[in-house]
């Protein structure tokens, strides 16, 4: 008689469990954009979420605290003249959000702790470079203010949003509409899906692809890719008979998947959300009233069903929680008219911390800056321990110090002397500046200070008529 061998996985029996009603976010005018993006940011201060505006495109920022009836009238964030397609929170910096929309453009922009009393319209930076609309962004995980766009101009630019600069433009790359882009986890190399069927590895510093696999899935509808802690590929498409399927790659052998798996025939692209900490792999489509995940080991068939989370409602789009915001794994998945928390639990019998469920996970500090990477340099994300709860920082500026600014936007009117306009400023003409920026100030000190004395003079005249 033969017994059947059960796996051993710390992640059998995960589970997943939706919030209590109080606790979801009701209310809100999700987007009905037709674009294969979440439509929902989530870091350990706030929820973001693409929401329908007139006139233009905005997005709604929540602290995670306020669930409930969101107000009708509550502050926005506007300033796009065409619909978001795309938001995602800085690794770095929890109050700083990026937006991409249909007008070209992407914005970055500081959320305040405080709720607002009006619409917040004026993003710190602007930055313009796609000729097409911007419907991918992606944070560097590891280096400061590093911000990759993607657009349907079949362009990557990578920029440096502390200065406005653009870092890297990969423009030959891509000759369809990019579907999806993934950051490894120390930034030193880029996994793209594209219209064309390709899977595309790509280092973008050297501006080569290293590896690619055509028709990775045979069918044409839109293929996600993202990496696994190990090195490989995850990815999810569609067969020639339009069945949704899931496959894992190992980028030096493109040539036979690793482990190829049919799913259904639901017509809704798969999101993969990806947890390196546990290795498990979060299946949301969109217009599913599911999510399936699986864990990614190195024992065939590698890729193992865990389970299904099933609720009446299908979603619009879903928000994945950063380890370090969590006591537990937490979706954020978005409904017609709310945004409903769904935990993912590991059952255990100790309610004590389990520190191999909640390994040291990548924290809020960059671990190099942007002139850094671009120079070579790679570094793997820098851990905290969750033992005791993250706690959030304070606020903290993002400041934007454009370079070069004369260089770059030449003075209007004419041009008095060659030198003037086009060489760069020497150091005896930077400090002659200087020199009399700093008389300027001093000489403004002053006449501050005799305007209070004034002022005071004339308090003294009025009291003493009295």
């Amino acid at each position: 008689m033969s017994r059947r061998v059960v796996r051993q996985s710390k992640f059998r029996h995960v589970f997943g469990q939706a919030a209590k009603a109080d606790q979801a976010y009701e209310d809100i005018r999700v987007s009905k954009v037709t674009w294969d993006s979440s439509f929902c940011a989530v870091n350990p201060k706030f929820l973001a979420i693409i929401v329908e505006a007139g006139g233009g495109g905005a997005f709604i920022v929540l602290p995670l605290a306020k669930t409930g009836r969101v107000d009708k009238n509550y502050p926005l964030v506007t300033g796009h003249t065409a619909p978001v397609l795309d938001i995602d929170w800085c690794p770095h910096n929890d109050n700083v959000i990026a937006s991409a929309s249909d007008d070209t453009t992407i914005m970055v922009w500081q959320i305040p702790d405080y709720t607002p009393m009006r619409n917040i319209t004026e993003p710190i930076i602007t930055l313009e470079g796609h000729s097409k609309r911007v419907g991918i962004l992606s944070w560097h995980p590891t280096a400061r203010n590093v911000l990759l766009s993607a657009g349907g101009d079949n362009v990557i630019i990578i920029w440096n949003v502390g200065t406005g600069e653009v870092l890297l433009s990969l423009d030959d790359m891509h000759p369809d509409v990019i579907h999806s882009v993934c950051w490894n986890s120390n930034g030193s190399l880029l996994a793209t899906t594209c219209k064309d069927k390709t899977l595309r590895i790509i280092d973008p510093r050297k501006g080569q692809v290293v590896a690619e696999r055509f028709a990775a899935h045979e069918g044409m509808r839109p293929m996600r890719a993202v990496f696994t802690r190990q090195g490989h590929i995850f990815t999810t498409g569609f067969t020639r008979m339009s069945q949704r399927e899931l496959g894992l790659w190992d980028p030096n052998n493109f040539e036979e998947p690793v482990a190829l798996q049919e799913m259904d025939t639901s017509n809704g692209v798969l999101l993969p959300f990806y947890d390196p900490d546990s290795s498990i792999v979060y299946l949301c489509g969109k217009g599913d009233s599911s999510i399936r995940y699986f864990e990614i080991t190195d024992e065939p068939p590698f890729v193992h069903y865990l389970n299904t989370f099933s609720s009446k409602e299908p979603q619009r789009g879903m928000g994945f929680m950063p380890k370090r915001g969590l006591d537990v794994s937490k979706f954020y998945k978005l409904h017609e008219r709310k945004c409903e928390p769904i935990i993912m639990t590991v059952p255990r019998k100790s309610d004590l911390f389990q520190d191999d469920l909640y390994p040291d996970t990548p924290g809020p500090e960059p671990a190099l800056e942007a002139d850094e990477w671009l120079s070579g340099q790679d570094a793997e994300p820098v851990l905290i321990s969750l033992r005791d709860g993250y706690v959030p920082p304070k606020h903290r500026e993002l400041r934007v110090t454009k370079r070069n600014i004369l260089d770059v936007r030449p003075p209007s009117g004419p041009r008095r002397s060659q030198s003037a306009s086009d060489a760069p400023l020497s150091q005896h003409t930077l400090e002659t500046l200087l020199e009399e920026i700093k008389a300027l100030r001093e000489r403004v000190q002053a006449q501050e200070q005799r305007i209070t004395a004034l002022e005071n003079m004339l308090c003294e005249l009025v009291d003493g008529t009295d």
